[in-house]
């Protein structure tokens, strides 16, 4: 076991998604994962049906509690849907600046449910997003924050330029929500654009994907590997959990955290 994540999240009942996709990720990859919980969801495969918010002092209580003892060797966050805990989470996370942080601005579950409220928008931009390593929006999330509609990969370069100038060093910005027959995904920094191109799977069984991304390149980046080699080995992780998709569920079905992965060539 090499690398300790501390993920800040919400929780998904239905074990797909969320804090259950990250504990699964980190460790399948060979890490450990602790966690702080920021919101409990009623969750399964069709949907969210209901949210009950972790008070935000209680939220830093865990993340307090973590790093007193157990420590961490990368931050990961994901559901945090309200802007005190976002102010909280900033806070803790400006403390360790030395720590890498992989932010996955998580907005809208798979389902449609919004995971992010209208007015903590601005927060998450002037806090969270300048604290960042990297930020792995999907399209949506990404018109969201660079404020300009995407509707194909030439637009994706001019969105993840656009998101650079918030004052994050890196985006990795997914475009599975484009139209086509391969996914292309766009690694973004000061010294370039780098395309990650791949066959598009045709399956429902999708939940959890940007939850698994995120926490797959968190755990590569607390295990010591570079930007580009935490997001090839969390890209094919990610590909082999979706084909290996047990097909639980009528909606969107969770992947297969447990497959596993040549950690070594991965990370070549």
């Amino acid at each position: 076991m090499q690398g300790r994540v501390l993920v800040i999240a919400g929780s998904d009942s239905g074990g797909g998604a969320g804090i259950q996709a990250d504990i699964k990720t980190i460790t399948a990859l060979g890490g450990y994962a602790a966690t702080a919980i920021s919101a409990l969801t009623a969750q399964d495969t069709n949907g969210v049906h209901g949210v009950m918010p972790v008070p935000a002092e209680f939220v830093g209580q865990q993340i307090d509690a973590v790093l007193d003892d157990l420590g961490a060797d990368a931050f990961k966050t994901g559901m945090l849907d309200r802007i005190d805990v976002i102010e909280l989470v900033a806070q803790r996370i400006g403390n360790h600046p030395g720590i890498p942080y992989v932010l996955d601005p998580v907005m809208v579950a798979k389902g449609g449910a919004r995971l992010l409220a209208k007015d903590a928008v601005g927060s998450l931009k002037r806090s969270l997003v300048l604290l960042a390593s990297v930020i792995t929006p999907n399209l949506p999330e990404a018109e969201v924050l660079c404020g300009r509609t995407i509707t194909s990969v030439a637009d994706m370069h001019a969105a993840a330029s656009a998101l650079l100038t918030l004052g994050v060093p890196a985006v990795l910005l997914k475009g599975g929500h484009l139209r086509g027959d391969r996914v292309v995904d766009l690694l973004a920094t000061e010294a370039g654009v780098e395309a990650f191109e791949a066959p598009r799977i045709d399956t429902r069984h999708t939940h959890g994907t940007g939850c698994t991304l995120a926490s797959a390149i968190a755990i590569g980046l607390a295990q010591g590997m570079t930007l580009r080699q935490s997001v090839r080995r969390g890209r094919d992780y990610v590909r082999r959990a979706i084909l290996a998709a047990p097909g639980y569920g009528a909606g969107h079905g969770p992947l297969d955290h447990g497959v596993t992965v040549d950690l070594g060539r991965l990370g070549a």
